[in-house]
């Protein structure tokens, strides 16, 4: 049995425009399961590749009331590629946001609907990751949560200390999950993003339910109603999913 972080999911007023932002900022294909939902995906990678890392963008009725604490960090290689990324970026639509970050060599951005994201300065330790370096959840405590996703899914904590557990994939391929404590009195991210994992096979999704809540993980309601996914809640209360047969 394995569990794949496979991918992030976007809550979306308009799923297609906002899928097309995403796609060009990270240079992605682009396709449909049907209607309200768009898929993004690395050229030349078919869902699920074992490489591959994914996004889905999902239109709700009301995506004001979705409020997570995920947000990407997107990487660059130099000084330019980072100046020439952020103004790309707010070509498309992106903007300029102000989280309380003061003078720091990243730049926060917000996408067309407001959700918050990094582009980071060039940083050696995201120079393999591909166009997104790291998918970030802000937390109380990243040590204990560092326990529970890396046995969650397999991965390696890379680094953990007080304020920052980054974990990733053993086999070295696509971005990092970083858990970052949150700084008191900050205002929090706008964020209608949240993780999705894949039962490695799809089959043995009840038993990946059965192995997280032993490992801490609670059932959660986001009005999900009758689907073939699992909600559920890490220890912190972040809610993800774990997807099964559509």
């Amino acid at each position: 049995m394995a569990l794949r972080f496979v991918q992030v999911n976007f809550k979306a007023r308009d799923d297609s425009a906002l899928g097309r932002f995403w796609a060009e900022a990270l240079g992605w294909s682009v396709s449909s399961e049907g209607p309200g939902v768009t898929n993004l995906e690395p050229e030349g990678l078919d869902w699920p590749d074992p490489a591959g890392f994914y996004i889905d963008l999902v239109t709700v009725p009301d995506p004001e009331t979705v409020q997570y604490r995920v947000h990407l960090d997107l990487a660059t290689t130099s000084e330019a590629h980072q100046a020439e990324l952020v103004a790309r970026l707010k070509e498309l639509g992106a903007t300029p946001a102000d989280v309380g970050q003061g003078d720091v060599p990243w730049t926060v951005l917000a996408d067309p609907e407001g959700n918050l994201f990094c582009v980071l300065e060039p940083r050696e330790v995201y120079r393999d990751t591909g166009p997104i370096a790291a998918v970030v959840v802000h937390c109380a405590d990243p040590r204990a949560l560092a326990r529970f996703w890396g046995e969650a899914v397999g991965w390696t904590p890379c680094e953990v200390n007080d304020d920052l557990a980054r974990l990733r994939s053993p086999k070295g391929v696509g971005p990092y999950l970083e858990l970052i404590r949150a700084t008191p009195g900050a205002r929090s991210a706008q964020s209608r993003v949240h993780i999705d994992l894949l039962p490695d096979p799809i089959s043995d999704q009840a038993a990946e339910v059965t192995r997280l809540r032993a490992l801490g993980a609670t059932p959660a309601d986001v009005g999900q109603g009758d689907v073939p996914w699992v909600v559920l809640a890490d220890p912190e209360g972040n809610e993800f999913c774990v997807l099964g047969r559509g």
